[in-house]
């Protein structure tokens, strides 16, 4: 009769419990692995908005309506944009009829060639307490200054005329040093906040789901209606 081999269970125990064991350290370290990145994630997400946060808040920026006002608009601007032209009587006629609801802050992004020397003069402008006189000056008549999508530097301060402004003191303050650190800072907050067109709106911090002036409304609206304002 021959005989059946059998196994012995107390010689492969050592090894169900090193494989056992190899198992635990895996998951355990898988788990803290993604434990970490979730926190990094978050710490990353959290760094991300405090910067987008930052980037909103200027207190250089030109506004309009009390700081108070509980709906803040935040525009990214640039003087020869034809659209931004089209947009601002709109949005100007908002803060009209809500003037203690809406706050407008201007930022300055010369995108076209040839308008950094148009936020210049909107600067330089500020000085005399025109800033806003200028600015609708500007894009009332961006026809006479600006040429398939370029400024035409010569012919910027000429469509100015009868605004007020005293043209000896704006050219000696286009020049000034805060000019150049404003706009600087303009364009490294339009960086951070990815703005690559304008206008561009943010809303109480929040940019327009699509591009449109019934967007725009919208979102004012809905912020309006959580402060418990009407418009």
């Amino acid at each position: 009769m021959s005989r059946k081999s059998h196994k012995n269970p107390s010689r492969s125990m050592p090894w169900l419990l090193i494989v056992a064991a190899i198992v635990i350290i895996i998951i355990i370290t898988l788990s803290s692995t993604l434990i970490i990145k979730g926190e990094d994630d978050r710490v990353v997400q959290e760094t991300q908005n405090d910067a987008r946060a930052a980037a909103l808040v200027s207190e250089h920026a030109p506004s309009l309506g009390p700081a108070d006002a509980p709906v803040h608009i935040v525009e990214f601007l640039d003087p020869a944009c034809g659209t931004c032209a089209l947009f601002y009587p709109m949005v100007k006629q908002w803060l009209t009829e809500a003037p203690d609801q809406l706050r407008l802050s201007i930022r300055h992004v010369p995108f076209h060639d040839g308008a950094d020397y148009a936020v210049k003069v909107l600067e330089a402008a500020r000085a005399q307490d025109l800033y806003w006189e200028t600015l609708e000056r500007l894009l009332a008549t961006q026809n006479q200054w600006t040429q398939n999508h370029r400024v035409l530097q010569d012919r910027v301060l000429p469509a100015l005329e009868g605004v007020g402004l005293n043209m000896d003191r704006l050219q000696t303050d286009l020049n000034n040093f805060d000019i150049k650190t404003r706009m600087e800072k303009d364009m490294q907050d339009a960086v951070t906040l990815k703005v690559s067109a304008t206008p561009e709106y943010f809303v109480n911090g929040r940019p327009l789901p699509s591009f449109g002036q019934q967007q725009l409304l919208d979102l004012v609206q809905e912020e309006l209606a959580k402060a418990g304002q009407t418009q």
